[in-house]
């Protein structure tokens, strides 16, 4: 005891290194200890999810599309909303100009279903900050319909999709459903990582912030909200001046009364083969935004990533002295993360990616801490080939055109 004693008192620095490991470690653990009874949770409540069976007592549906450019198997995402087995619906398709190259592909898609009612809706130039939002406040204007599902055009879901996320709305007290998503990777390696988190890191979040608190906020992969609620918070012109404009939307319905509920999975997010610095810029803002849109609970974030902690225990232990420590901190850790990936991804979102490359979903949480650092630098981001700024409370600037509030305050 005494040698030990002795050679922790004279590296003083590897201790404070291995106090902070054998911290991080714990929280981490305590975090996925949350995740899996949060899993579980939710595995329950899904299996015991009625679904409507009697077509008349199903409303008309209007899918709001906004497309921007080309992406890989953007004929089959859109093509999958087409084949919805849903007996009243529409698809608004919703791009700025006739310049853009994604409504070619959507043409070929409405000639292939002309049984399908489809209409193309464009914005112009957009003068609020959040683009985007901007084109979905002219597709909403569009139709007479009183329930909306956005979702993104590099979405694909499953025939029963509408009936999944539209009978939860019926209940009056609902406001909004929004659904968890798995990453589709596009072959390399950096979309594949980049896919893990999806299936793995950001549902994690997701199911132990439903468990601890409710769901306060949307995902913007899928958002279902009846048009009572919109009317209630302002229009879907509230969310315009952000950049997490599916947080924004669910927060703002939560705050009016309504109860934003999380559906089934069975949405695929599909990605696109790109550069790391591509990938990890794109992670990069996603973290700014959360900075920004929660920040108390951002900073708290990083004591849910365990490698590393991992890997300064690891160097930790050598440092000391006691290996054996070093490498026990180390291996917890990394199965630690290991667990999580086939218990979210694996059976919560039936990602088998998530499952056979559950060994490498440690070096995705190693780049999920990196971005989170990584959050408290630069202001500034570039999305859709503009500059923008963050601003208090995940309001958006940008830097390249002229911008007015939604809510008519000059930027």
């Amino acid at each position: 005891m005494l040698p030990l004693l002795s050679i922790v008192t004279h590296n003083w620095l590897a201790t404070i290194a291995l106090v902070i490991a054998l911290i991080g470690t714990a929280s981490s653990t305590v975090f996925l200890g949350l995740v899996v009874v949060a899993a579980v949770r939710y595995q329950r409540r899904t299996v015991s999810a009625k679904t409507v069976s009697d077509d008349s007592s199903l409303p008309g549906v209007t899918l709001l599309k906004p497309v921007h450019g080309m992406e890989p198997r953007l004929f089959e995402n859109l093509e999958s909303f087409f084949k919805q087995d849903y007996p009243n619906f529409e698809i608004l398709i919703g791009a700025r100009d006739v310049h853009n190259g994604a409504l070619q592909v959507a043409q070929k898609v409405r000639e292939k279903y002309p049984n399908v009612v489809s209409r193309v809706v464009l914005s112009g130039p957009p003068s609020w900050p959040n683009a985007k939002v901007f084109s979905l406040d002219k597709m909403v204007r569009e139709s007479d319909n009183s329930f909306f599902v956005i979702t993104d055009s590099d979405v694909v879901v499953e025939p029963d999709f509408l009936r999944r996320v539209i009978p939860p709305l019926l209940n009056p007290k609902t406001g909004l459903v929004t659904c968890l998503y798995r990453g589709i990777p596009a072959g390399d390696l950096w979309s594949l990582l980049e896919a893990l988190g999806m299936s793995v890191e950001l549902p994690s979040g997701v199911l132990v912030a439903d468990m601890m608190e409710g769901m306060r906020f949307a995902l913007g992969a899928v958002m279902a909200v009846r048009k009572d609620a919109l009317e209630k918070i302002g229009g879907i012109a509230a969310t315009a001046d952000f950049y997490s404009d599916d947080f924004v939307l669910g927060n703002e319905v939560w705050k009016a009364g309504y109860v934003v509920e999380l559906s089934q999975p069975g949405i695929g997010h599909v990605l696109m083969p790109r550069s790391w610095k591509d990938s990890l810029g794109d992670q990069l803002r996603w973290m700014k935004s959360t900075r920004y849109s929660r920040p108390l609970g951002h900073i708290g974030t990083g004591l849910t990533y365990a490698m590393p902690f991992g890997l300064l225990g690891l160097w930790a232990g050598f440092a000391i002295g006691i290996p054996l420590l070093g490498v026990s901190v180390f291996a917890a850790t990394f199965f630690n993360r290991v667990l999580q990936s086939v218990m979210v991804g694996g059976l919560i979102l039936r990602d088998p990616q998530a499952v056979k490359y559950c060994w490498l979903y440690p070096v995705r949480d190693l780049l999920g801490f990196l971005t989170w650092a990584g959050s408290f630098t630069s202001r500034q981001f570039h999305w859709r080939g503009e500059l923008y700024k963050f601003g208090r409370g995940g309001r958006i600037t940008p830097q390249h055109r002229p911008a007015e509030s939604a809510v008519g305050e000059q930027l």
